[in-house]
C-alpha cells in the first residue's frame, strides 16, 4: 500500500512531466511562429504571407498571372527573374533582400511615413535620384510629387513600385543611373514629398522638351514649369 509520501511523489513527478510538455509546446509554437514571420520567403517551395506580398506587387507590375496563393512556384520564380532583368539586378529568380527592397517589400517595410514604409521612401529616393540628376532641390520634390500623385490616381498602379516599375513608365530605371544609390537630398525630396509638398500642383506627368520626341506628352495641359521639366495633367 502507497505511503503518502510515496502519493505526493508520484503526483509531484506527473505535474512535473505535464509543465514540460506544456513548455516544450509553447516553445515549438514560438518558434514555428517567428520562423513563419521572418525567415525571408525567397525561393522555389517557400511558402507564406511574404510570398504573397511578392506575388502582390508582381501582379501589379503585369508580371505575374497566377493566382496569390502564397506558394513560391515557377510562376513566381519566373516573374521575380523578369522583375530583376528590368530593374538590371541578378537575374537569378531569388527575391533576397536587395529585390525585396526594389519591390518595396522587405525588412525595412515597416510604416514610416504618412502610410508608406521605409522601402518606398527608398524607392521614391531612388526615382528622383535617376530621373531628377542636376535639377533644383524643388525640381526633384517634383518627380517624387508625380510618382506619388500617380499612385492615388485610378489610371495607375495603387504603389510606389507599381508605379516606378510601370513598363514605359521611366527611362531612368533602364538606364545607368537607376543603379546608383539616392543620395541625401534625393532622399529628403522623397520625405517632403510623402509629406505633402507638390510643386507640380497635381501633374501626373512631366517631360523633357529638349530630350522627348513624344508628340502625345506635349499635347497634355501644362501646369508648370520647374526647372528642364514640364509638369502637365
Amino acid at each position: 500500500m502507497e505511503t503518502n509520501r510515496e502519493n505526493r511523489t508520484r503526483k509531484h513527478i506527473f505535474w512535473q512531466i505535464v509543465a514540460i510538455i506544456i513548455l516544450n509546446a509553447m516553445v515549438i509554437t514560438a518558434i514555428g511562429f517567428v520562423y513563419e514571420n521572418t525567415q525571408t520567403l525567397s525561393s522555389i517551395g517557400s511558402r507564406g504571407q511574404e510570398v504573397r506580398q511578392i506575388q502582390n506587387k508582381l501582379k501589379e507590375l503585369g508580371l505575374y498571372k497566377g493566382s496569390v496563393d502564397g506558394i513560391y512556384g515557377t510562376a513566381t520564380q519566373k516573374a521575380i527573374r523578369q522583375f530583376q532583368k528590368n530593374c538590371g539586378i541578378t537575374a537569378d529568380g531569388i527575391a533576397g533582400s536587395k529585390t525585396l527592397k526594389y519591390l518595396g517589400l522587405g525588412s525595412g517595410s515597416t510604416s514610416s511615413t504618412n502610410g508608406y514604409s521605409s522601402n518606398d521612401v527608398y524607392l521614391l529616393a531612388r526615382i528622383i535620384g535617376a530621373e531628377a540628376r542636376g535639377e533644383s532641390y524643388t525640381g526633384q520634390v517634383a518627380v517624387g510629387a508625380v510618382v506619388l500623385n500617380r499612385v492615388q490616381h485610378s489610371s495607375f498602379p495603387d504603389s510606389i513600385a507599381g508605379v516606378v516599375y510601370q513598363p514605359g513608365a521611366f527611362s531612368a530605371v533602364r538606364d545607368s543611373n537607376w543603379n546608383v544609390a539616392p543620395n541625401d537630398t534625393a532622399k529628403k525630396a522623397a520625405r517632403d514629398a510623402i509629406n505633402g509638398w507638390d510643386p507640380t500642383g497635381g501633374a501626373i506627368y512631366y517631360y523633357n522638351p529638349a530630350k522627348t520626341s513624344n508628340k502625345w506628352i506635349r499635347t497634355r495641359p501644362v501646369i508648370t514649369t520647374i526647372g528642364r521639366h514640364v509638369f502637365c495633367k
